[in-house]
């Protein structure tokens, strides 16, 4: 498993008092009120319900060739009610955090009741504040350094990238903060808070030679403050980024057919997140949609493939102290030794599959229903050396970086381009290749793995996902991976 540093613990009730100073007194709005107005929605055939308050402050700048391109600033904030009857959900949100904005909500809510239901519930009498983990401090991001300082950051990536390689043109940077302060309410007399810090550093760079241009592309983050991005780490960006944009000035047309390919380790984990990990989650599986669904307890990939989905790692962007219901996040194994073992869960499609939760109940924000998200999602360790992998190949594809992707949940079709990629002649990498694409099939490819490395390594903290129009962040990792006979894409000869 991930080791990680843990930050300095912090007392549960910081978080609920932090929230209440937000999202509640202000307004005048106690525990006691809110459980007046679920009391109102529960007086119907309803089974649960609950409210998410959220308060959401952003920013961003941007650096083009010295000069600050644009810079932005957004307060968000407002409250969502759901209620659930059997497997009917209706939903009301409103930006008025107010009583008579939640009375109305749950008035909105309650007419999920005219369409049939199951046996009503009460709420319980006394809100019960629920005891969660500290995986990050309750710290604003975006209070942690002078906007001054913000631009002095982003010129100084600037330098080291230019420093680096004379043929370097064009340099972007960006800087993202964003302070996030949530609020659940629930039925069942739960009462759950987090304060959730979350910053990103972005680079892309351009680079000519002979008239060819290149680009090259490098950030992270996590759930801290500025203070993390130390002039070690900003150099590090700016290396990773000119390394990639020079290289691919010199890469020949990628081969094209069936071969073996070698995938690095750390951010190409995206193809596992997209073309498998999707396919875990329980709404896909409930609904039949799934390329696994039913399939529990069989075997899914190759021997050694162990798959799970973490959101309890220190400071990661995927890892949350609680999910967007109010539970807290839990390390769920997906795939056991190429063996399915389960899928993500959020409160509805755990009771509806009658199956364990797993805290993966995620929204983008209070004006959005949850549903089964992951969170960081990676493939455990294996025990070959990446040397030894590379070695073990006579002729193939080496993708050490991804772009984008698109991936079809129903059956698991999956077509990624390779950012960065080389070719492997005789056990060396040779040169590199550009246009690469990798065509295959999610639970094909699984069982098409042949040597899993020892190098498992988390992404720099870069991953956002979408699904059904909600974008949330997350994290993605593995180890370097042999696998057989994966279709690659390109216009050159194999």
């Amino acid at each position: 498993m991930i080791t990680e540093s843990r930050y300095q613990s912090t007392d549960n009730t910081d978080y609920y008092q932090i929230a209440d100073r937000c999202l509640l007194s202000p307004y005048n709005i106690d525990a006691s009120g809110l459980q007046q107005v679920l009391d109102q929605i529960l007086m119907h055939e309803i089974d649960y319900a609950d409210m998410y308050f959220q308060y959401n402050r952003s920013e961003g700048w941007m650096l083009e060739e010295g000069i600050v391109k644009s810079g932005s600033f957004n307060i968000e904030q407002g409250v969502g009610v759901r209620a659930i009857s059997d497997d009917k959900t209706a939903f009301a949100y409103s930006d008025d955090i107010s009583m008579t904005a939640l009375e109305a909500a749950a008035k909105a809510t309650r007419a999920i009741s005219s369409q049939g239901g199951s046996q009503s519930v009460q709420v319980a009498a006394n809100a019960q504040i629920q005891k969660t983990p500290s995986l990050y401090l309750p710290e604003d991001p975006i209070t942690s350094l002078r906007d001054t300082e913000k631009i002095l950051l982003l010129e100084k990536l600037e330098r080291y990238a230019r420093k680096l390689d004379p043929r370097v043109i064009q340099v972007m940077a960006s800087l993202a903060g964003e302070y996030e302060v949530i609020l659940v309410m629930r039925s069942d007399g739960m009462l759950a808070a987090d304060v959730r810090p979350l910053v990103r550093v972005s680079l892309q760079v351009l680079a000519e030679e002979n008239g060819r241009r290149e680009q090259g592309v490098a950030g992270g983050g996590g759930r801290f403050d500025y203070a993390y991005f130390t002039e070690d780490i900003l150099r590090e960006y700016a290396d990773k980024a000119v390394q990639q944009a020079v290289t691919n000035l010199s890469a020949r047309p990628a081969p094209a057919g069936a071969m073996t390919v070698v995938l690095g380790n750390g951010w190409p984990g995206i193809l596992l997140h997209e073309a498998i990990g999707h396919g875990l989650e329980g709404d896909f599986n409930r609904k039949g949609s799934s390329a696994f669904s039913g399939r529990v307890g069989q075997r899914v990939a190759a021997p050694g493939v162990t798959v799970v989905d973490d959101g309890t790692l220190a400071r990661r962007r995927g890892s949350l102290n609680i999910d967007d219901e109010g539970n807290p996040t839990q390390c769920t194994t997906l795939i056991e030794n190429g063996v399915l073992k389960g899928y993500m869960q959020d409160s509805l499609n755990a009771r509806l599959m009658n199956a364990p939760l797993t805290g993966n109940g995620r929204r983008e924000s209070f004006a959005h229903m949850p549903m089964p998200r992951m969170t960081n999602t990676y493939m455990l360790n294996g025990d070959k050396d990446p040397a030894e992998i590379i070695a073990s190949v006579k002729n193939g594809l080496y993708a050490a970086n991804f772009g984008g992707g698109q991936v079809d949940i129903t059956n698991g079709k999956f077509v990624f381009s390779a950012a960065e990629a080389y070719r492997i002649e005789n056990g060396k990498i040779t040169y590199p290749v550009k246009g690469a694409t990798l065509i295959g099939n999610g639970p094909d490819v699984l069982t098409r793995v042949s040597m899993i490395g020892n190098d498992m390594t988390l992404d720099p903290g870069v991953g956002t996902c979408g699904k059904d129009g909600q974008s949330v962040p997350v994290g993605v990792g593995q180890p370097t991976l042999r696998i057989e006979e994966l279709t690659v894409g390109g216009t050159g000869s194999a």
